[in-house]
């Protein structure tokens, strides 16, 4: 677990939110955000006391993933969890295109989820092509549960959800107050085809309501640059790394304890791949850690 000064703070304040009460905020010596970095399980097909091994000596805190459905890799998933001393994100995943049978098979991964008691439950919520009360009363499902469990629950801006565009995403941040977010801004930048110029009070009005970040870059016409390192994907980093820089000085002005990021590059067809071979351009794994050293590097003290 990280943390960061005030001085790399306010170098990455500059537009993220007002300046004087921040700066009293930041010379407070006793509040400082830490930051939690999720390793996605997304790609790995190694053992999870293989993969919890790498985890920790990479750098992370954490894992984010869906909880097994087989009783003996979820005993598994947990003891390499707590050999390593790695904290759990669990990932609540889409559901049927049924509305009524969604609302329940949602209702019950997002309980199984809660009782593995996580940091949190991340959602990919409801479908793109459901209508504006059909998805809210999907989100009413997580609220009741996590209201009942006592665990948070958020839900992730994400193509081919409720969230899956910036402006779509603003009108429910409108009617649902207690609505929570991670931002996965990726999306939106391959949804718009552009780097969300044009959109800039929707995507402040979801960095207001952040609680997580993916930690993947993505341009005008894909969620996924091929490797965030090359120059040619500079100005695609440069715009994530400022919606970012905003989300982390807005959880420091709000006293947050923590923030919690997974950078999320993926596995083929997320990853780009050379035709014929489909030899992955870069390596998912490296990429994540690349850009976990970055973010590490930018924020920490």
């Amino acid at each position: 677990m990280t943390t960061f000064s005030r001085r790399q703070f306010l170098t990455a304040l500059t537009g993220a939110v007002a300046l004087a009460p921040v700066l009293a905020h930041a010379r407070n010596p006793n509040k400082k955000l830490q930051l939690k970095f999720m390793c996605p399980r997304w790609g790995a097909t190694d053992s999870w006391d293989e993969f919890c091994r790498r985890v920790k000596e990479a750098g992370y805190d954490g894992v984010e993933t869906p909880a097994p459905k087989n009783e003996k890799e979820l005993q598994e998933m947990l003891a390499a969890l707590k050999r390593y001393r790695l904290e759990l994100v669990v990932m609540a995943l889409p559901g049927p295109s049924d509305v009524s049978v969604h609302q329940k098979v949602f209702e019950e991964i997002l309980r199984s989820g809660a009782a593995l008691k996580p940091l949190f439950i991340n959602c990919q919520t409801g479908k793109d092509f459901f209508s504006f009360e059909q998805n809210r009363s999907i989100i009413e499902v997580a609220a009741r549960v996590s209201r009942e469990t006592g665990v948070k629950i958020i839900h992730e801006t994400h193509r081919g959800k409720f969230s899956f565009a910036a402006q779509v995403t603003r009108q429910f941040i409108e009617a649902l107050p207690d609505l929570r977010l991670t931002l996965d801004i990726s999306h939106w930048c391959n949804v718009s085809e552009s780097l969300l110029e044009n959109q800039q009070e929707a995507v402040e009005l979801a960095i207001s309501r952040t609680e997580h970040v993916h930690a993947r870059i993505g341009h005008q016409q894909g969620p996924q640059v091929n490797d965030p390192r090359a120059p040619e994907w500079q100005k695609a980093v440069n715009a994530h790394l400022a919606w970012w820089d905003k989300v982390v000085a807005a959880h420091l002005h709000r006293g947050s304890p923590y923030l919690t990021i997974t950078p999320e590059f993926g596995p083929p067809n997320y990853m780009p791949t050379k035709p014929y071979s489909r030899e992955p351009l870069a390596s998912q794994w490296e990429v994540n850690v690349h850009m976990m050293e970055l973010l590490k590097k930018r924020y920490l003290a």
